[in-house]
């Protein structure tokens, strides 16, 4: 198992040295500035296209954090590529916060404030902070996350409300994308502060901050994960009722390692062992969509027992390093396999390896998903963090 180890480690060096030169080279805008907005799989590029702050905000983590690991000064000038341009285009000097889109020359374009974009963005802004100790680096982020402490925390039933209008007054519609739900309260929103809040905390160690996380980690436990399946739940209205039957394996995967990283920056051994224990809950209970080739589906709907077949990249990337962490957390081998027969599918069906980077996805037939190559949702973070993690995890 060592050997295998071993070889997983350098074939992941390798693959990250690919992603990051990828976005290094196809994803900056020369002429608007900052970076792409879309590329297609076979490299068309689309100068006009929106730019979006989460794709903004998680560049800006994925430099940051190469530069934190691999210390390429290329990579910090990226980060600050990044930086700049959020800070330029995308912060909202009249109201607070960041703008869910820019349009191609860098003017506000979607001005409404989703609290998923606020916590990307500190999760980006923190990491670079880490590299260079600029305090208005810092000061930027701490500024959102006392807006969204101000206008999301919901006090009467605990958690976060989704999304306001550029005037931080309510919305109508609430959904971060037109495939999602219009309700109030969601599990991937909730998984993203946590994570953000993390990151703002290892750069900024306030009370205020571990507090929030522990409200997270109990909100997860109370409401989110099903105490029966360990699936997690996906939609919710205000008071915490259960909106959909849906099971989404990526994000069960993802929340699994997510959760477990939160208790450990907590430093609480109480809290650490208990989220160890659900954690690998949460592992198993993801593990039930996977196929006999080694990947995981997408999703799992139990209201019309339809399955989603198709793979995705991010769930793909998210599923190496959770169930290298439930590797890490029991000993058991069997974990391991199964991250190391995600990477084997990835390398099979997932990587282009005559343009660079990873498509969006297969069909269960494997054929190409005609998804972008860069786009809104289409970035560097799951993947390029996906090889940081294991890379830290195995060293």
């Amino acid at each position: 198992m060592l050997e295998k180890l071993q070889s997983f480690k350098s074939d992941i060096n390798k693959e990250l040295d690919l992603i990051l030169d990828f976005w290094a080279t196809h994803a900056l805008d020369v002429q608007n500035g900052g970076f792409l907005g879309k590329v297609e799989n076979d490299g068309t590029v689309h100068p006009e296209a929106e730019k979006g702050c989460v794709l903004n905000a998680r560049i800006l983590w994925t430099f940051a954090a190469a530069y934190n690991q691999l210390s390429n000064p290329d990579h910090r000038v990226l980060a600050e590529r990044a930086y700049n341009y959020i800070k330029t285009h995308f912060y909202d000097t009249e109201n607070g916060g960041v703008f869910w889109s820019v349009d191609a020359a860098g003017k506000p374009l979607n001005t409404r404030k989703q609290i998923y974009g606020l916590a990307f963005t500190i999760y980006g802004l923190s990491e670079f902070y880490r590299n260079n100790k600029n305090q208005e680096v810092l000061d930027f982020a701490i500024g959102l996350f006392e807006l969204i402490e101000k206008h999301s925390f919901d006090q009467k039933n605990g958690g976060y409300l989704e999304a306001f209008t550029e005037n931080w007054q309510p919305l109508e519609d609430l959904r971060l994308s037109a495939k999602d739900r219009n309700d109030p309260k969601t599990m991937n929103t909730h998984l993203h502060i946590l994570e953000a809040y993390v990151n703002l905390y290892r750069a900024w160690p306030e009370k205020r901050v571990a507090k929030k996380i522990e409200h997270l980690l109990e909100i997860f436990e109370r409401h989110i994960v099903d105490s029966e399946t360990h699936h997690l739940k996906l939609f919710f209205n205000e008071k915490w009722e259960s909106q959909s039957r849906a099971i989404s394996y990526g994000h069960d995967i993802e929340a699994a390692w997510l959760l477990h990283d939160a208790a450990i920056v907590l430093d609480d051994q109480f809290l650490v062992s208990k989220w160890e224990e659900i954690s690998v809950q949460i592992a198993d209970a993801a593990a039930k969509g996977f196929m006999p080739d080694g990947s995981l589906i997408h999703e799992y709907d139990l209201a019309t027992h339809h399955p989603d077949t198709h793979r995705e990249w991010w769930v793909s990337a998210e599923g190496m390093v959770g169930y290298l962490n439930a590797y890490q957390i029991t000993d058991d081998e069997s974990y391991l396999k199964r991250a190391l027969g995600l990477w084997l599918f990835i390398q099979k069906h997932l990587l282009d390896k005559e343009r660079g980077e990873w498509f969006w996805g297969v069909l269960d037939d494997y054929s190409r998903m005609k998804e972008d190559k860069i786009g809104f949702w289409k970035c560097p973070y799951h993947n390029a963090r996906a090889c940081m993690e294991i890379l830290k995890r195995i060293k």
